[in-house]
């Protein structure tokens, strides 16, 4: 079962004026529009921040165009008066139109959805026993604008041995702690990575209802991105909130990248919906990456990196978990603890599917 366990460090705001520049500003009222974060929240929020380029006419012309309400209006308007002296923004090129890839005939995705059924209910059977390091950067964000703080990193060591995974909390902010995983506070805990995510979709139980999505680029390689819908009744997906005892279960929707090559599952998207509006999370959203890494000289596919986002009222959290220096189980010795470079964006970036160059 996968279990998200939300812990909100209330009261904790931002401590400095954050500075953006103009595109950053534009993805942030726009996120706030599309969440429908109130005007007043929203404008209040832009009387605090530090433009560092310039802000036209133009650009608040075209966010009204886009429903902004007053108090959005005004904060800019304000915002626009500071930066009079500023450089203009840089301008960004036009991106290249992706090429288009006919989608494939639906006897091809009926074939690869039974092969990833088939990979996925076999992933766990063919693991070694193995240790790796987790490392956990968890993000708050209280006015739910996708602004983060960074609340604590948390480096543990995983154990997976007998299809079974334990956490050991060895560093809190590069400060030794021998804190039990389940107790940490403040902010996200998620377990469940290491296979029973990616069988809950496709074991037949769950009625997943699958169809095609679109082709995808992922790590450099070619991908099929097939969406999917598990529905309440069939869900096994538990999400509590600590502070108040609650707990559900919702249905959720996502999407799977399988490898066209090694129809082997690449990443997996999974969104609860229809949360109750009495339950305190009204969002969670997981995303889990997965790449070849090598156990005692031989490759496996195993996580490379989780995200987990969830919100309670406005105040958005965040945890972004990588799955490092995988060794095999018994040789403790050789792990070690100080990871701290984030995985490349490359390595996690969609990006627009090439052309299949025939033969």
């Amino acid at each position: 079962m996968r279990l998200l366990c939300l812990l909100l460090a209330c009261g904790l705001w931002l401590s400095a004026q954050p500075k953006l520049t103009v595109n950053q500003l534009l993805g942030m009222v726009r996120s706030s529009l599309k969440l429908k974060h109130p005007d007043k929240q929203v404008g209040e929020y832009l009387r605090k921040i530090q433009l560092t380029e310039k802000l036209d006419d133009r650009t608040i012309e075209t966010l009204l165009g886009e429903g902004i309400g007053p108090k959005t209006a005004e904060a800019l308007k304000l915002l626009r008066d500071a930066t009079e002296n500023l450089e203009k923004p840089q301008v960004l090129p036009p991106k290249p139109a992706a090429p288009v890839i006919p989608a494939p005939p639906l006897s091809e995705v009926n074939r690869v959805i039974d092969k990833s059924r088939e990979y996925a209910l076999a992933y766990d059977k063919g693991l070694p026993n193995f240790i790796c390091v987790q490392v956990t950067r968890r993000f708050i964000d209280p006015a739910g604008l996708e602004l983060w703080n960074k609340l604590d990193t948390i480096t543990a060591k995983l154990s997976y041995f007998d299809h079974q995974e334990q956490k050991q909390v060895m560093f809190v902010n590069n400060k030794y702690t021998d804190i039990d995983y389940a107790k940490l506070g403040g902010g996200a805990t998620s377990t469940g990575e290491f296979g029973s995510l990616m069988r809950e979709i496709f074991e037949p139980a769950s009625e997943a209802m699958f169809g095609w999505e679109r082709w995808a680029t992922l790590r450099g390689r070619l991908h099929y991105v097939i969406n999917y819908r598990v529905l309440q009744s069939r869900s096994k997906w538990s999400i509590s909130h600590a502070a108040s005892g609650q707990q559900i279960i919702p249905a959720y929707h996502g999407l799977v990248y399988v490898d066209k090559d090694y129809l082997s599952v690449s990443r997996i998207v999974m969104e609860a919906e229809d949360i109750p509006v009495d339950f305190p999370v009204q969002m969670a959203k997981t995303q889990l990456d997965y790449d070849f890494t090598e156990i005692g000289g031989q490759p496996f596919l195993l996580p490379l990196r989780s995200e987990l986002r969830m919100r309670d009222g406005k105040v958005l959290v965040k945890n972004e978990a990588e799955f490092r220096t995988y060794r095999k189980f018994g040789t403790e010795s050789s792990i070690t603890f100080d990871v701290n470079e984030p995985i490349p964006e490359e390595k996690l970036k969609e990006t627009p599917p090439a052309p299949v160059k025939k033969p």
